[in-house]
């Protein structure tokens, strides 16, 4: 479990100094497992974690990089509590779903909203937007100065709420996403454990051809290639038999019936199916939703402190908890990890972290467009909301174009866009005395570079194709949705504000293992990465911490 690098294992076996490592870990490992007491194990058992509790680990969401942990400090033997502030998701409502469409969105789509915020607002020039109940729902739209960052709430974190789209960059590109770490390593052992372990699979190409459901896609395959852009398969979580099913209606309808954005009820392998599944499976992981943690402090007698806040679904505290935790995992995504951080360090609680918390934040170069096709080029009125496909101009124009569903239930005649590019752009996070809240500094203008990169692609195919970009779907004579990150990411940057393995060293025993550790972009989709960095961290943390 060692880290190859370090020369304790090699082609002729381990080492001495790697035997005794390696043996250490395990006795630690055993020795922390062993303080799991029939207390604990009846805790585990009863569900949400209570007040004076003393847990070995706990790690704080339940997102791709916090599944990964809970499950291989699982599978090691130590038990861990996981806390997630969003619900859990295994209840059915009313309609006997337990998500909505992204066509109606009820009160399960927005997280403590009164009114839906659709990424995609206004439709032939009118806003979409419509009121809702206040509820904890799935779908945050966080509002930050001059940027909305959407994320996932619930059991699962974004896994719930994307489009399953699980890419791994191009090796070349590796370099300038994580600098300091080996990408041989994590070619040839990280990315394909975290694929597999994902259930990542690539769309038939022959039902491609032929299916209603992607007329869309072979639209936009046409219009790439017909100006001299690679189109390319892009691998995804969705179930693809499953999908085939539903188009011959022998299966319920999810990615055809309009589900995405507020959740998926049927073919989406999200990380309540995977990880998380198989972290509950080893009877040593407990998780509590509704729960938010709002401060760690080292403890006088070792570990730490943590206060919990427990909330029902109007977003009121209903109870707070203290509890104490031998070694905690900061897992709520790069926006959540970034701002209880920069507040922990600013108020005090932990003033040594370094200078770097709260730097190195970017949006992935997540920018939106759409064109408006010719009446001989209709994209369909049945659309999978799953994306199958894309774009490549990333060597070129620095941009990476999703083509991506418009799944309206009419025909648009229109071709939608997510582009990531090679925006430069990165913002801090800062604490707010004031208010007593996180700011982020970002600057609306600074996405101008991403609008620049994906026009390397539009104006191309505009011109080839004697198109025009759609102006009615971010508002009035609109044509950029410039607004928003679906990939937020950076704000505790691995190797600055972490040592190379995620470890806040002026602390022992906390970790940061989420997007926040990666600077800004991935030039993809990011959570492939960030379940392969964090398999590749986790394993080190494992084998010479515990």
């Amino acid at each position: 479990m060692n880290d190859n690098t370090s020369g304790s294992i090699g082609s002729k076996g381990v080492s001495r100094r790697g035997f005794i490592v390696g043996t250490g870990s395990l006795l630690g490992v055993a020795a922390l497992a062993g303080r799991g007491t029939a207390a604990q194990a009846a805790a585990r058992a009863a569900g949400p974690i209570t007040g004076g509790a003393h847990v070995p680990v706990l790690v704080i969401g339940t997102g791709y990089g916090g599944s990964v942990a809970a499950l291989r400090l699982a599978q090691a033997g130590i038990d861990v509590h996981m806390i997630e502030m969003g619900m859990a998701w295994d209840t059915p409502g009313s309609d006997g779903k337990i998500f909505c469409a992204t066509t109606a969105p009820d009160q399960r789509s927005y997280w403590l909203r009164t009114r839906t915020k659709a990424p995609l607002n206004y439709f032939l020039g009118f806003p979409i937007d419509r009121d809702i109940p206040r509820y904890t729902g799935i779908l945050d739209a966080e509002d930050f100065s001059g940027i909305t960052v959407y994320q996932g709430r619930g059991v699962g974190g974004g896994s719930l709420v994307n489009g399953g789209m699980a890419v791994t960059p191009k090796r070349a590109n590796f370099g300038s996403v994580l600098p300091s770490v080996n990408a041989d390593e994590m070619y040839n052992i990280y990315y394909p454990r975290a694929n597999a372990a994902l259930g990542v699979g690539t769309i038939d190409p022959a039902w491609f051809d032929t299916t209603d459901c992607y007329q869309y896609a072979r639209v936009g395959r046409k219009h790439a290639q017909r100006s001299g852009f690679p189109f390319v398969f892009v691998p995804d979580v969705y179930d693809w038999d499953y999908m085939k099913q539903e188009a011959a209606g022998t299966a319920t309808k999810s990615a055809l019936a309009g589900e995405i954005l507020y959740g998926n009820n049927h073919g989406k392998k999200s990380l309540q199916r995977t990880y998380i599944a198989q972290a509950k499976a080893t009877g040593r992981v407990t998780i509590s939703p509704l729960h938010k943690v709002t401060s760690v402090a080292p403890a006088s007698g070792g570990g730490y402190t943590v206060v919990i806040e427990q909330m029902n679904t109007n977003g009121d505290t209903t109870t707070t908890k203290t509890v104490i935790a031998d070694r905690v995992f900061f897992a709520a995504g790069s926006v959540g990890t970034s701002k209880l951080l920069v507040k922990l360090k600013a108020t005090g609680l932990l003033p040594n972290l370094n200078g770097e918390i709260g730097k190195g934040w970017g949006d992935n170069g997540n920018v939106m467009c759409g064109r408006a096709n010719h009446l001989w080029d209709p994209t369909g009125s049945l659309q999978s909301t799953i994306p199958c496909s894309g774009i490549d101009n990333w060597a070129a124009g620095g941009a990476f174009a999703e083509v991506a569903p418009l799944p309206t239930g009419i025909e648009t005649f229109a071709s939608f866009y997510l582009s990531i590019t090679k925006n430069p752009n990165r913002a801090q996070f800062s604490w707010n005395a004031a208010t007593g809240k996180v700011d982020l500094n970002w600057q609306t203008s600074w996405k101008q570079p991403s609008i620049d990169m994906a026009k390397t692609i539009f104006d191309k195919i505009n011109a080839k194709e004697g198109t025009i970009y759609r102006t009615d779907l971010f508002g009035v004579y609109k044509i950029w949705g410039d607004h928003l990150t679906y990939h937020p990411l950076g704000g505790a940057v691995l190797n600055k504000a972490t040592d190379n393995y995620g470890r806040l060293t002026a602390y022992p025993g906390l970790y940061v293992i989420d997007g926040s550790l990666i600077p800004g972009n991935t030039s993809v989709n990011p959570f492939v990465t960030i379940t392969a960095l964090a398999e590749r961290n986790i394993e080190k943390i494992i084998a010479t911490d515990l």
